[in-house]
């Protein structure tokens, strides 16, 4: 009876190995050259940690045994984290701009294929073999359209492959696409808003020119915002020298004041350098700034509030600083009680060495996360070291 339960316990264990997708535990250097060598592509889910489709993926598709026995079987596997180590020279190399993005890479370090977000069983797997047939990877669509192919459902297929990693071409794509259309339904709409990047994309005199299509189905002062918003986009973009590293500030001042008022310019100024010098790891500029700008916070969104309070958290060290973080995170906590801000909260208090209220909160925090039936793994952790 033992031999027969140390036989079950092995039977059950390599049912389990060979369920869902397995992850190559090495550097891209290694899994480049081990691919090459089997002849395979390398699939890279690059993710972030804080991304929350990247979580529901790893929570409900890559532990499927039916999308494990393909990507196993077809592909070396690898799992990066796009924010961290390795992961950041990837992220640049292959223009990984939203999460997750899915790569196909050959053994010689060349993309292939690539799609993005949550994907069902049935597609995550589709898209797969696409990338193993060279006549549906992404290369091959798109020498298709410079080919002069116009298929509409063609076009709306390409420009979504595209659009948040190479939207220069994503906008030629959808510039043809609408050249075709008619009558422009919510759909259209959507992926014409995704497109335009600035007022000098072609996508934009689409969107000044059908303006009363498009009125039809957004209302005239979304239209307004939206209108303003690709304005802003394009004077912050001008208004910032990614080599220096530095800021126009009288350009922006000059051209942003040509449609809104003088006061909201500058306010809008110094959030766009306190996220850039967040972006660029410039910490004490960024700092100073967000303390500047959220004084008085009344009139921001609980979302926003614990979004600064953990950029705090996880950034600063000033004391001082922090307890404003706490005093943000409050207020996020007051507005909108939920998992993520009574997190936030606590993780502050631990790091200002409030132990007591760092264990109340957490404790509030992995309740709420169970009754919504969120991953708590964090702040048990957290729990635990109190």
């Amino acid at each position: 009876m033992k031999k027969l339960a140390i036989f079950s316990s092995l039977f059950i264990g390599a049912l389990a190995l060979a369920q869902g997708i397995k992850f190559e535990d090495s550097n891209f250097s290694a899994i480049l050259a081990k691919a090459k060598k089997e002849n395979k592509l390398v699939f890279v889910d690059a993710y972030a940690s804080w991304c929350g489709p990247c979580k529901l993926m790893v929570k409900n598709i890559f532990p499927l045994q039916t999308v494990g026995d393909f990507y196993n079987s077809h592909f070396i596997n690898a799992k990066i984290d796009m924010e961290k180590g390795e992961g950041i020279g990837l992220a640049k190399k292959y223009n990984v701009k939203a999460f997750p993005t899915y790569l196909f890479i050959n053994g010689d370090g060349e993309e292939v294929h690539r799609t993005l977000g949550y994907v069902e069983e049935k597609d995550f797997i589709q898209f797969a073999k696409d990338a193993e047939d060279p006549s549906k990877r992404l290369t091959a669509l798109k020498q298709k359209f410079e080919n002069g192919e116009k298929d509409p459902e063609f076009l709306k297929n390409l420009a979504g492959l595209t659009i948040y990693n190479d939207s220069e071409f994503a906008g030629k794509v959808l510039d043809r696409y609408f050249q075709q259309k008619t009558v422009l339904d919510q759909e259209d709409i959507q992926m014409l808003l995704s497109g335009i990047q600035s007022t000098e994309s072609p996508l934009y005199k689409t969107f000044q020119s059908r303006k009363s299509d498009i009125t039809k189905i957004l209302p005239e002062d979304r239209y307004a915002k939206v209108d303003k918003s690709i304005q802003l986009n394009t004077v912050l973009k001008k208004s910032y020298n990614a080599d220096t590293k530095s800021w126009n500030d009288s350009y922006f001042l000059a051209e942003s004041q040509k449609f809104m008022p003088k006061d909201e310019a500058e306010k809008t100024l110094k959030r766009a350098k306190a996220n850039r010098a967040l972006k660029n790891k410039d910490i004490p500029t960024y700092e100073k700034l967000t303390l500047e700008l959220y004084k008085d916070y009344s009139a921001a969104s609980s979302e926003e509030l614990n979004s600064l309070a953990w950029n705090f958290f996880e950034n600063v060290s000033n004391k001082a600083s922090l307890e404003k973080a706490v005093s943000w995170a409050q207020e996020s906590v007051k507005k909108d009680e939920n998992y993520a801000n009574t997190d936030t909260l606590a993780n502050l208090y631990n790091k200002i060495g409030d132990k007591k209220n760092a264990k109340i909160w957490a404790e509030k925090s992995v309740q709420l996360a169970k009754s919504t039936g969120q991953d708590s793994t964090d702040t048990e952790k957290l729990l635990k070291s109190l």
